[in-house]
């Protein structure tokens, strides 16, 4: 299941030659409940690649949101991602879970959580469907 994920980040560096993983920061790490060394999905909306990897905390207030090793090569300073992760629940634990997002803004300053998305609490457990889309 979806568990967490900060919307829109800035990357605001990319390194190359460090061992592999993306650094937040710790404030924001927390913020989205993502915890340092989760395994976390990166989803670069600027060019549309997609990578695993696992999180390192930043240094605290510093905004910083850093691609480290390989996915340096798929990401440039200024783009801006999706930071996901996933959580392995019951179907009865499933069906009370609701996700928590963070969108940030362009300096990576937390401008609105959600504790709940729009499509989770328009979609249909039943049908499958969102509510729009079901023919009443």
């Amino acid at each position: 299941m979806f568990k967490s994920k900060l919307h829109q980040m800035v990357v605001t560096e990319a390194n190359l030659m460090y061992e592999g993983s993306i650094t937040i920061d710790q404030d924001l790490l927390e913020a989205a409940d993502l915890l340092p060394y989760e395994k976390v999905q990166v989803v670069n909306i600027t060019n549309g690649a997609r990578l695993e990897t696992y999180t390192i905390p930043g240094e605290r207030g510093s905004r910083v949101c850093c691609l480290n090793g390989a996915a340096a090569r798929l990401t440039h300073v200024g783009d801006r991602i999706i930071v996901i992760s996933y959580a392995e629940m019951s179907p009865e634990e499933a069906k009370d879970h609701k996700p928590k997002v963070v969108i940030v803004d362009e300096n990576n300053n937390p401008k609105q959580i959600i504790d709940e998305t729009t499509y989770a609490s328009t979609y249909s457990l039943k049908t499958g469907l969102l509510e729009e889309d079901i023919i009443k």
